[in-house]
């Protein structure tokens, strides 16, 4: 298999700019100290991370915000309920998958 130039650089550039965001902060971030409220506001981050993908996949389908005949909507009502009140990724998971599973069944 041949190497084209042009591909080779487009995944050492897709590598460089894969690798820098990501190791940057580490190198930066572990020689200081940060303040309690940095340390505090980067704490929210992963939440709100998990919240705008989780929070996207339930509201959108086909790109258009979609409330009524929306399923997977309706079965994160159980798992959320769940998830606050056993704080257990298992549980949620569980929850979940079974929620989806009851409402697929009852509305095919």
């Amino acid at each position: 298999m041949e190497i084209n130039l042009y591909i080779l650089l487009i995944i050492l550039g897709s590598a460089i700019v894969t690798f820098v965001p990501r190791v940057l902060p580490l190198v930066v971030l572990s020689r200081i100290t940060l303040p309690d409220w940095g340390m505090r506001w980067l704490s929210y981050v992963p939440i709100a991370v998990m919240a705008a993908l989780v929070g996207q996949e339930l509201m959108l389908q086909d790109g258009k915000l979609l409330f009524h005949k929306n399923l997977e909507l309706l079965a994160a009502i159980p798992t959320f309920a769940v998830a606050i009140v056993s704080r257990s990724l298992l549980g949620t998971v569980v929850a979940g998958i079974v929620s989806m599973m009851v409402i697929r069944l009852v509305f095919p």
